[in-house]
């Protein structure tokens, strides 16, 4: 692994564990063995270590859920929604201190002033969203879902999804728990009565 690859790993640990904010460039070095010089040699600031980090989020987690759906072997498009919330679930897990990194709050305020995390952030949670809608689409095609606005139920549904995971990240409940009663409730939600 090179040494930037060492930095980014250990800044995504720490900025997951603790917090942007909170994570100096020292400890940075200290917990990589990299110079404080070796960093910036790498990375422009601290913001830039995370860009990248939100970046290589970005583009796995579109990379996973696009070979997810492609090899997919859904019979109706209610059948991709749960194989799509059961995916995210699994990501989460597969990614956790990305996906914790994603639930905390800087981000979500850097993306207030910075276009390009805004960009990546909106890539990430578009991803799910949009393949929700094209769930939702072929689902309405297929008579397995009732008709609704496509893209408002699938931001309901990533709303709800995520919405789990984040119990999961702060040890607020077993979201694992909820799996199976999820799955029902969208069920019941989306099909045709």
């Amino acid at each position: 692994m090179s040494k930037k690859d060492t930095i980014l790993q250990a800044a995504t640990s720490l900025f997951s564990e603790k917090g942007f904010k909170q994570t100096s460039i020292a400890e940075l070095s200290r917990t990589t063995g990299a110079a404080e010089g070796t960093i910036f040699y790498h990375f422009k600031n601290k913001e830039n270590i995370f860009l990248c980090i939100l970046e290589d989020t970005r583009n796995r987690v579109i990379a996973e859920l696009q070979r997810y759906v492609e090899e997919g072997k859904f019979e109706t498009g209610l059948d991709m929604i749960e194989g799509v919330c059961s995916f995210y679930f699994y990501l989460a897990g597969k990614m956790e201190e990305q996906f914790l990194l994603l639930h905390r709050r800087h981000p979500h305020e850097l993306a207030e002033v910075n276009p390009v995390c805004r960009e990546h952030l909106e890539a990430i949670y578009n991803s799910f969203v949009n393949g929700f809608e094209q769930a939702i689409h072929i689902g309405q095609k297929d008579g397995s879902i009732r008709e609704m606005s496509p893209k408002r139920t699938a931001l309901i549904i990533f709303s709800m999804v995520d919405g789990l995971v984040r119990f999961k990240t702060y040890n607020l409940y077993d979201a694992g728990a909820l799996h199976k009663d999820f799955l029902e409730l969208c069920r019941t939600m989306l099909q045709k009565k």
